[in-house]
């Protein structure tokens, strides 16, 4: 699946960028049909130490996915935000496969 990687305001490293890669290749093997993604990297100002914030965009045939993640590290937002678009991903196909 082709993704495009927007780190916002730092430079992600290779083997970042390779971990979520492939965790969004993953999502294939739940539907075949997903069209591209686009992820946003961000570090925010927040106290808690939970700065790391992970937005994921799905394009999938007539629809889009979204799914957002704020955690400590990177990898553990990847997990997250990956896990919900699984979700919607089966949620997405139970509908539309009883529709037709």
């Amino acid at each position: 699946m082709k993704a495009q990687m927007h780190s916002i305001r730092f430079d992600a490293d290779q083997k970042l960028i390779d971990f979520i890669q492939k965790k969004l290749d993953k999502l294939e093997t739940f539907y075949d049909r997903i069209i591209d993604a686009e992820v946003f990297l961000r570090l925010d100002k927040d106290e808690s130490g939970e700065n790391k914030l992970l937005e994921i965009k799905l394009n999938i045939p007539g629809e889009q996915l979204f799914a957002k993640a704020r955690q400590k590290s990177f990898e553990a937002a990847a997990d997250d935000a990956t896990e919900a678009l699984r979700r919607q991903i089966k949620k997405y196909k139970e509908k539309h496969v009883v529709l037709k």
